[in-house]
């Protein structure tokens, strides 16, 4: 049901089914994992995150799209939540088994991070690309960086700092950075 005395009930709806079509399938993936394969518990998060985000409009872009950043921060949230309200009485955990579980947790996160990461940076511009690469993945001084590319290292540090800056700002186009 829409917010009451929503005027724009009609397009929220198609907004909602939008959000739900494009983020969905990966959320509902994100919260199998978190659940540890509860599909019904998944299901049942995923519902919860979409109304919530249904009910803020603060997690909207200009352009009327909800972040993914938005809808898996609070789809997390939502998950730990009902694993800890399924726990009502925990059983005692070694303090190295209950680390593990967490770590499970941000090893996902780490994994979202990394793809977002890497769909971004094959979205540069090759020469731009090729700097960064050079840089940040292999390690290379800029005058390394600059022997590899065959460019001056002037060229390989304005590269870098263009790369740098059109990858921040693809992230944050898509919602991944604040």
């Amino acid at each position: 049901m829409p917010p009451s005395g929503s005027s724009s009930a009609p397009a929220d709806e198609d907004a909602l089914k939008v959000a739900y079509e494009t983020h969905g399938p990966i959320l509902l993936n994100y919260l199998l994992r978190l659940s540890g394969g509860n599909r019904a518990m998944a299901e049942d998060v995923l519902q919860e995150t979409l109304v919530r985000a249904w009910n803020h409009p603060e997690a909207r872009t200009a352009d009327g799209q909800w972040t993914r950043a938005w809808l898996f921060t609070v789809a997390r949230r939502i998950a730990i939540d009902h694993i800890r309200s399924s726990q009502a009485r925990p059983t005692e955990r070694l303090d190295e088994q209950f680390e593990d579980r967490y770590a499970l947790v941000d090893d996902t996160e780490q994994l979202l991070n990394r793809r977002e990461v890497r769909a971004a940076v094959t979205r540069l511009p090759q020469r731009l690309r090729d700097a960064l690469i050079e840089i940040y993945f292999k390690g290379h001084t800029v005058a390394e960086a600059a022997r590899h590319l065959s460019v001056p290292e002037g060229t390989v540090k304005s590269r870098t700092f263009y790369a740098l800056r059109a990858l921040h700002e693809d992230l944050t186009s898509r919602g991944f950075i604040r």
